[in-house]
């Protein structure tokens, strides 16, 4: 996991995440008060608050999850594949709000040769998610 964070009139981190933005499926048909449902059709939070998110794991090019201070797990499957992000597991991005949202969009960060910024990627909704344990060995 690499992290890199700092503040001035805006906030960028170093994680992973990227996709182009796709309008989830199934919201039309969610019950009156329900979150509405990521890509995968699971019901998620929009947002997450800056401040909240101890770090972030890369998964692959279209899923990163956010661990937060309190000890629960954000899964964030993007609408698409983020070319480079799996493999660089670093992204940025920029807001002027102190919460990170389904609309909001990643860069890649490309480290070889010096930080470069790559695909530009939306976020999908943050699922709650539970890690599987490791078994004992």
């Amino acid at each position: 996991m690499k992290l890199i964070a700092g503040y001035a009139a805006t906030l960028f981190i170093a994680v992973a995440a990227c996709a182009p933005a796709a309008a989830p499926s199934g919201d039309a048909a969610r019950p009156a008060g329900a979150a509405p449902a990521d890509a995968t059709g699971l019901q998620g939070e929009s947002c997450i608050a800056i401040s909240q998110i101890r770090e972030s794991r890369v998964r692959d090019d279209s899923t990163i999850d956010f661990i937060m201070r309190d000890g629960r797990t954000f899964r964030n499957t993007l609408p698409g594949r983020c070319p480079s992000l799996g493999f660089e597991e670093a992204f940025t991005y920029s807001t002027s709000l102190s919460q990170l949202c389904s609309t909001d969009i990643i860069r890649v960060i490309h480290q070889g040769g010096g930080p470069q910024l790559g695909a530009a990627c939306g976020l999908g909704k943050f699922v709650p998610y539970t890690p599987e344990a490791k078994p004992a060995g």
